[in-house]
C-alpha cells in the first residue's frame, strides 16, 4: 500500500501527525498482578514500570507464562492491576468504574486476537459494525465507514461474507478492521500472526506498520523475534518483570494507512444524563437484532427452547377457549330448559296448607307481567293428574294447562306437528300436546300420533304436537299439554291458577328481576301472597362448575407454562456458557455491562414472544381441528386471554431471562477472553 492510494478518497482520511509531546500515553508505576490459587497466590506481573508514547510501535515479547499477555490485558483495560497506578492520557484508570472502562475501550482501544474472535452469525461488515454501535453511530453512517474501512484493506469483495467463508488472512483483515472502527488511538495486537501463515502474517504486519505511519500506538504481543524486530520499541517481560527495553530507528519507507484526523478535531457525541435517545433506540435495535441472527444460527436450540412456551401458551388459550366454548355451550342448553324462569306460586311457601285458598293468582297477572321489559314471555299454569287413553292402552300423566307462551318460556321443541297457539288458548279447544314418553306409550306401534284423538280424563283431545325428549334430566313422568282455559273449564271447573311461569330476558339478573316482579304483584295484590321459586340457581350451579374445571385446568397449563419459563432460563444459562466468547469480544470493543444485559434480556424475550405468537397459532389450529372433528363442540377465542399469554410470554422472558443475562453483564471482560 502507498499513501498516494489514499489521497484521493475522502479528505477526512488524513494521515496523524506524530505527536511532539514526550507525554507518554500509558503510563504504568508499580503494577503487580496476583491471582488466587487454591489457598495462596501466583504473582504473574512484579513492580512493571512502563511509559509508551503517543504513536511509538512497541513489541511486548516473552515466553509462555512470562506475563506479557496479563500486562496486554492491563494496558486495554481489560483486566486491573492488583496493586499499582495505570494512567491513560494522565487519566487513573484505578478510578474508573465498569461503564467508564468500556468507554475508554471503546474510544482509544482497538484490539487484534490471535484468533481472530469474529461472531460467526454475523457477516464481515457486521463484525466491524459492532463497536460503532456501541458508540452510538447511526446505522446509515457506521456501515459506510466499515465498508471503507474493509475497502482499504482489500476485503471490498468480501463484505457479506461469514466469517467460516473466508480465510484466516481475510479473517484477521476484518479484525483489523474492526479495531479501526472507532479510530482507536491505540492498536492491541496479540499474537497478530500466530495462526496465520507466512504470506498472511507479513500482510497483517504490513498494515501495522502502516497503522503506525498513520500516527496510532501499536502494541504486540509476541513471542516471536523476527515479529517483534518490526517494532520501534522491543519490550522483554520475564518472570513478571521487565528485564530490557530498546529502540531501533524507524523504518522510512512505510506506506501510511490514514483515520479520519485528529480525535481532538472531531465533533463529541456525549449523551445526556439519561442517554440520547437515538443512542439507545440503537442499542435496542442491535440487541433485538442479534437475538434474532442468535435464534435463526441455532435454530433446534431456539425452538426447543420455546417448546415450553409454546405448549404454556397453546394451552392456555385452549382451556379459555375450550371453557368459554363449553359454558355458552351448556348456557345454551340450560336456557332450552327455562333456566332464566320464575315460578310464582300462591301461598307463603310449598308446604303452605293454605295456598289452595289463595285465589288471587289469575291469568290477568300472567297478561300484566308480559309487559314488563325485562319479560320474555309469560303463561298461566294449572295442573291436574288424569288418566290417558288411546284404544285399549290407558296410563297416568299430568295435564298441564298452559298459555300460549308456555313453549317459550320453557324452552321446548318440536319432533312433529305444533304448538297450540294464542287462538286455541282463547278458543279452549281441546287440543293436547304430548311429550316423547307419551308417544312411545300410547302410540308404541309407531303410529304418527299428530291428528289422532286421546282421552284425556274424560275429555277426548286431538294431538296437534310431539315435544322432543329434554336434552337435561330425566323424562319418568307422562306429560301433556292443553291450553289452560281448556284445563280450567273441561277439568278443573275453577279459574284460580296453581302458577304463573316467567321467562327473563338473558342480559336481566335473576335476583334484580325476582326483586321487581315481587314489588309488582304486591301492588296489584295489596299482600304478598304469593311466593316465587328462582331456577337460576340450577345455571349459576352448572356455571360454577364449569368455570370452576375451566380454571382447574388453566391452573395446570400455567404450570407448564412456569416450567417452559424455567426451560428458557435454564437455555439462556447454557448459553452464556457456550457464548464467552462472544461476551468478551463485546466487552473488548467497549460493550457495557448494561449492552450485554439488554441483548441477553432481549434475547430471552424475542424467544418467549415468538414462543407465545407460536402457542396462540397452535391453539387456533387446535380449534380448528376439534371444530372438524365435532360441529357441536365451537372452541371460542377470547382476544383478552391472547393478549394475556402474549404479555405472560413477555413476562417469563423478562423474569426468567434476567438471571442469566445479569450473569452474561457481569462477567469480566479478562475471565471471558481467558476462556476463547
Amino acid at each position: 500500500m502507498s499513501e498516494t492510494a489514499y489521497s484521493d478518497e475522502a479528505p477526512r482520511w488524513r494521515p496523524r501527525a506524530r505527536a511532539a509531546s514526550a507525554k507518554p500515553i500509558l503510563s504504568l508505576r508499580g503494577i503487580h498482578r496476583a491471582y488466587p490459587s487454591g489457598e495462596g497466590t501466583v504473582t504473574v506481573l512484579r513492580g512493571v514500570d512502563l511509559d509508551i508514547g503517543r504513536g511509538e510501535m512497541v513489541a511486548i515479547m516473552g515466553a509462555s507464562g512470562s506475563g506479557k499477555s496479563t500486562l496486554m490485558n492491563i494496558l486495554g483495560c481489560l483486566d486491573r492491576p492488583t496493586v499499582g497506578q495505570y494512567l491513560i492520557d494522565g487519566r487513573d484508570v484505578g478510578a474508573l468504574g465498569p461503564d467508564a472502562l468500556a468507554a475508554l475501550r471503546r474510544e482509544h482501544f482497538g484490539f487484534i486476537f490471535q484468533r481472530y474472535h469474529l461472531l460467526p452469525e454475523l457477516t464481515a461488515l457486521g463484525n466491524v459494525e459492532i463497536p460503532a454501535v456501541y458508540a452510538g453511530l447511526p446505522m446509515a453512517e457506521r456501515r459506510t465507514r466499515a465498508a471503507d474501512l474493509l475497502g482499504r484493506l482489500g476485503m471490498g469483495d468480501r463484505l457479506h461474507h461469514r466469517p467460516g467463508q473466508l480465510s484466516g488472512g481475510q479473517q484477521q483483515r476484518v479484525s483489523i478492521a474492526r479495531a479501526l472502527m472507532n479510530d482507536a488511538d491505540i492498536i492491541l495486537a496479540d499474537e497478530p500472526t500466530g495462526a496465520l501463515d507466512s504470506h498472511s502474517g507479513e500482510e497483517v504486519l504490513r498494515i501495522l506498520e502502516e497503522l503506525h505511519a498513520g500516527g496510532r500506538t501499536i502494541v504486540l504481543v509476541t513471542h516471536d523475534p523476527n515479529v517483534a524486530a518490526r517494532a520501534e520499541r522491543i519490550i522483554e517481560v520475564s518472570d513478571g518483570e521487565i528485564i530490557s527495553d530498546t529502540r531501533r530507528p524507524r523504518p522510512a519507507n512505510v506506506a501510511v494507512l490514514p483515520a479520519r484526523g485528529r480525535r481532538a478535531e472531531r465533533e463529541p457525541r456525549r449523551p445526556g444524563l439519561l442517554g440520547a435517545p437515538g443512542l439507545w433506540v440503537s442499542r435496542l435495535r442491535e440487541a433485538f437484532r442479534m437475538a434474532l441472527l442468535s435464534m435463526a444460527a441455532h435454530r433446534l436450540r431456539s425452538f426447543l427452547t420455546m417448546l415450553g412456551i409454546i405448549i404454556g401458551i397453546a394451552s392456555v388459550v385452549s382451556v379459555v377457549a375450550l371453557g368459554k366454548g363449553s359454558q355458552e355451550r351448556v348456557l345454551a342448553n340450560i336456557s332450552t330448559l327455562g333456566t332464566n324462569t320464575l315460578e310464582i306460586f300462591p301461598g307463603e311457601d310449598m308446604g303452605d296448607v293454605r295456598s289452595g285458598r289463595v285465589r288471587t293468582l289469575v291469568a290477568d297477572d300472567a297478561a300484566a307481567l308480559a309487559r314488563e321489559p325485562f319479560v320474555v314471555a309469560t303463561t298461566p299454569m294449572v295442573t291436574k293428574s288424569v288418566k290417558l287413553r288411546y284404544g285399549p292402552i290407558e296410563s297416568s300423566a299430568q295435564v298441564v294447562g298452559a298459555g300460549a307462551g308456555f313453549f317459550e318460556t320453557k324452552g321446548m321443541k318440536l319432533t312433529a306437528g305444533n304448538f297450540f297457539g294464542l287462538d286455541e288458548v282463547l278458543a279452549r279447544e281441546q287440543v293436547v300436546v304430548i311429550d316423547f314418553n307419551t308417544r312411545d306409550i300410547l302410540f308404541s306401534n309407531g303410529e304418527d300420533p299428530v291428528g289422532k284423538v286421546i282421552l284425556v280424563g274424560r275429555v277426548p283431545a286431538r294431538v296437534i304436537g310431539v315435544a322432543e325428549r329434554k336434552t337435561f334430566g330425566t323424562d319418568t313422568n307422562l306429560a301433556v299439554y292443553m291450553p289452560y282455559t281448556a284445563v280450567q273449564t273441561r277439568l278443573v271447573g275453577d279459574d284460580a291458577l296453581r302458577s304463573i311461569n316467567l321467562r327473563v330476558s338473558d342480559d336481566t339478573d335473576m335476583a334484580q328481576a325476582q326483586q321487581a316482579v315481587t314489588a309488582f304483584l304486591t301492588a296489584r295484590h295489596g299482600t304478598e301472597d304469593f311466593f316465587i321459586i328462582n331456577n337460576d340457581d340450577i345455571r349459576r350451579t352448572i356455571t360454577s362448575t364449569a368455570n370452576t374445571l375451566t380454571m382447574l385446568v388453566a391452573a395446570i397449563a400455567v404450570i407448564s407454562l412456569v416450567v417452559g419459563g424455567i426451560g428458557v432460563m435454564n437455555i439462556m444459562l447454557v448459553s452464556v456458557s457456550e457464548r464467552v466468547s462472544e461476551i468478551g469480544v463485546r466487552l473488548a470493543v467497549g460493550g457495557r455491562r448494561s449492552d450485554i444485559l439488554q441483548q441477553f434480556l432481549v434475547e430471552a424475550i424475542v424467544l418467549c414472544l415468538v414462543g407465545g405468537v407460536l402457542g396462540i397459532l397452535t391453539a387456533l389450529g387446535i380449534g380448528w381441528a376439534i371444530t372438524n372433528a365435532n360441529a357441536e363442540l365451537a372452541l371460542i377465542y377470547s382476544a383478552g386471554a391472547m393478549l394475556a399469554a402474549v404479555s405472560s410470554a413477555t413476562a417469563i422472558g423478562i423474569v426468567f431471562g434476567y438471571l442469566p443475562a445479569r450473569r452474561a453483564a457481569r462477567l469480566d471482560p479478562v475471565d471471558a477472553l481467558s476462556r476463547m
